[in-house]
């Protein structure tokens, strides 16, 4: 089965980085819409940034200027740099991955931004 797993999560200061990474399997990675979304508690999941095939990239105006979402189709692998974090990026991070109706999920990973 289709599997989307989310590594690089974890507690950093107020002004640190982190980088996430999404390993896709069972899919042909080229071919999919990859995104990065978040969920804080008690908000709605949103979108942070995503990635065409073609490379074309969106980004969340909150995160604009300081995340960079890149992909590595050699390695079926999608990457989120986050720098100059804030305590409001504090979130689960979830990895998509979209292609007509098909639609994946990773299963999550915490980043907390706290002093």
């Amino acid at each position: 089965q289709v599997q989307l797993v989310e590594s690089g999560g974890g507690l950093v200061q107020p002004g640190g980085s982190l980088k996430l990474s999404c390993a896709a399997s069972r899919i042909i990675f080229s071919l999919y819409y990859m995104g990065w979304y978040r969920q804080a508690p008690g908000k709605e999941r949103e979108l942070v940034a995503g990635i065409t095939v073609g490379d074309t990239i969106n980004y969340a105006d909150s995160v604009k200027g300081r995340f960079t979402i890149s992909r590595g189709n050699a390695k079926n692998t999608v990457y989120l740099q986050m720098n100059s974090l804030k305590p409001e990026d504090t979130a689960v991070y979830y990895c998509n991955a979209k292609n007509g109706a098909r639609i994946y999920w990773g299963q999550g990973t915490q980043v907390t931004v706290s002093s």
